[in-house]
């Protein structure tokens, strides 16, 4: 048997500024974009290496929804994203204007530092020690 995650839903307030930040900030492809009808897409991104999961960016869908956009976790880091090159994503994100709420640290398992998304959600971009 053989299983995985796939694709991960994250909640935003506007599909096409989800997808710039993304694709803009973060370097990720659009892996599709489809309309469902009712103004509703089906929004797909993850990085360009092809590999883990996806982010389907779904667009809230009422007042219960659009408050917890940016705080699906309750303020812990939501998603991490691994490189094989900190210094290398880490400039590269942080000359795109992605906000890190702390200076790059060394810890055992590897080298990380916590940044926000449009929307506040919290994010470890991670190197793991060998």
């Amino acid at each position: 048997m053989s299983r995985k995650i796939a694709t991960v839903a994250l909640l935003v307030r506007d599909y096409d500024a989800a997808l710039a930040w993304y694709t803009g900030k973060l370097g990720f492809e659009v892996i599709e974009d489809t309309a469902l009808g009712g103004g509703k897409r089906w929004v797909v991104v993850a990085p360009p290496d092809g590999t883990g999961a996806r982010l389907l960016l779904a667009e809230a869908d009422g007042p219960e929804q659009e408050a917890r956009i940016g705080d699906q976790t309750g303020g812990r880091v939501f998603l991490f994203l691994e490189t094989d090159d900190f210094a290398r994503d880490h400039g590269a994100m942080t000359a795109a204007g992605v906000r890190f709420l702390e200076e790059p640290r060394h810890e055992p398992y590897g080298t990380v530092a916590v940044f926000e998304d449009l929307y506040g959600n919290k994010w470890d971009l991670i190197e793991l020690a060998p």
